[in-house]
């Protein structure tokens, strides 16, 4: 009976624990002068561009390029161009079941974000800018999680600060899971 008692209670306790916050974010790195953005959308990011400035006059004298903006495709819909669209743009779409599942790259803590680098759970990457000056590394604290926003702030020529957040994804609606393609494709009997 006393065992009975002290498994119990030992149940009890671990049930008492608190929940983990399934939610974390990865404070902004750089200056952050300008004005401040979020990224938003419903579903899982399916897509990603990055526009980097190769301004040869600043890059000649200092040695940097720098993100002058971005926008995330959420489902179907992207986000509005946060920043500006001016260089060159590289450009990601996911795949199914294809998460960003880390955020990195370099900044300059004078001015902008000088590198970003967007790797997914698949392993591929988007990369855009120069890696030099100080480097950053943004990933989720919770196994499972993925990139839901990226914040921060612009100014008139690019980013000057970002930091991310990472969440869970309800995929139900969202258009991009495996399960509901393959549902989809599923006879039904009669």
């Amino acid at each position: 009976m006393f065992l009975i008692l002290v498994v119990t209670m030992f149940l009890a306790g671990c049930l008492a624990l608190p929940i983990k916050d399934p939610y974390s974010y990865s404070s902004a790195v750089g200056q952050g002068g300008g004005t401040p953005f979020a990224s938003y959308g419903e579903g899982r990011i399916t897509g990603v561009r990055v526009w980097e400035n190769n301004n040869y006059y600043y890059y000649y004298y200092n040695n940097n390029a720098y993100i002058s903006g971005f926008q995330l495709r959420y489902g179907n819909t992207w986000s509005p161009v946060f920043g500006n669209e001016v260089g060159e743009k590289q450009e990601m779409d996911l795949f199914n079941d294809e998460a960003i599942v880390e955020v990195s790259g370099k900044y300059n803590p004078a001015d902008y974000i000088c590198y970003l680098v967007l790797t997914t759970n698949m392993g591929r990457t988007l990369s855009a800018g120069m890696p030099n000056q100080v480097s950053f590394n943004f990933y989720p604290s919770n196994m499972g999680n993925e990139l839901r926003i990226l914040s921060g702030r612009f100014n008139g020529a690019g980013i000057t600060s970002i930091g991310a957040h990472w969440g869970l994804v309800d995929m139900e609606g969202a258009g991009n899971s495996t399960l509901e393609t393959a549902l989809e494709t599923v006879t039904p009997i009669y």
